[in-house]
């Protein structure tokens, strides 16, 4: 599906839906009327039966953040609204139950990095610069930055790059665990599709549940975390799709596994 607005949404027979950032003339930069197609388009994915959701952009960049040139236009309310709602949709992209992957092709700054920030995987081009930049326009990330980043690379090095406001390379992210791995640029789009393919071929409501416990579990004691595993656990050894990979592995072939079910998986 293409929209004017500037977002594509794709979805293949395997459940994974791949929105694509797709104003490459403004380095898919968020303007309003794209920030609200793409919270439809994750809100819409999120709540649907897709195994896998991929974000990526089209173009030398994945996303620049919020349009400022079209921001300079607007009245302080209009401002605020226009950083709610990229706040929204990087939130319900945080929020999705399935797994979530971002691949980040060029440039991922300020929102754009918050964008990526949100996702469950994050993989990038080598020299892909990603960054949260708002430092260097008098502001702060708004749309999740100074919480999710401290608590993805830590808050010594959350505070250097959001204090200084300067990007790294993808390779250097990588490095400090900003995300999985750096690529190739001509080699990010297959790793990517390969991993996301994987991912959707595996139970969509185990996923869905190890998701939920690996947030829940951070944002609890380890003890507690233990009863929570211990508890879903019950209810995995008695799912359809155990019993499917059980029968799988007895007769020597590749688990069909049943569409997901399962609760949300928590903030990030």
């Amino acid at each position: 599906m293409q929209t004017d607005s500037g977002i594509v949404v794709e979805k293949s027979a395997e459940g994974i839906v791949d929105i694509r950032l797709n104003r490459p003339d403004r380095l898919n930069a968020l303007g309003v009327d794209m920030t609200d197609t793409l919270l439809a388009a994750i809100t819409e994915a999120a709540a649907s039966t897709a195994r896998v959701i991929l974000i990526r952009g089209t173009g030398r960049a994945f996303c620049a953040g919020a349009d400022l040139k079209e921001r300079r236009t607007m009245d302080e309310a209009a401002r605020v609204k226009h950083n709610r709602a990229i706040n929204a949709a990087v939130d319900a992209l945080g929020a999705a139950p399935m797994p979530t992957i971002c691949a980040i092709n060029g440039l991922a700054l300020g929102g754009g990095c918050e964008i990526a920030l949100a996702c469950d995987l994050r993989y990038a081009a080598e020299d892909a610069p990603i960054g949260l930049t708002e430092a260097r326009i008098g502001a702060i990330p708004g749309a999740g930055g100074t919480q999710r980043m401290p608590r993805t690379v830590g808050a010594m090095r959350a505070l250097e790059l959001i204090l200084t406001g300067e990007p790294i390379t993808g390779k250097r992210a990588a490095e400090i665990g900003l995300i999985n791995a750096a690529l190739a640029t001509d080699q990010l789009d297959a790793h990517v599709t390969r991993i996301a393919t994987v991912l959707a071929s595996r139970s969509p409501s185990g996923a869905r549940i190890a998701k939920r416990l690996i947030y829940g579990g951070l944002e609890t004691t380890l003890a507690e975390g233990l009863k929570l595993e211990a508890g879903a656990l019950r209810d995995v050894l008695t799912s359809a799709d155990y019993a499917e990979g059980l029968a799988a592995f007895a007769e020597k072939r590749p688990p069909r596994f049943g569409a997901s079910t399962g609760a949300g998986a928590g903030p990030k």
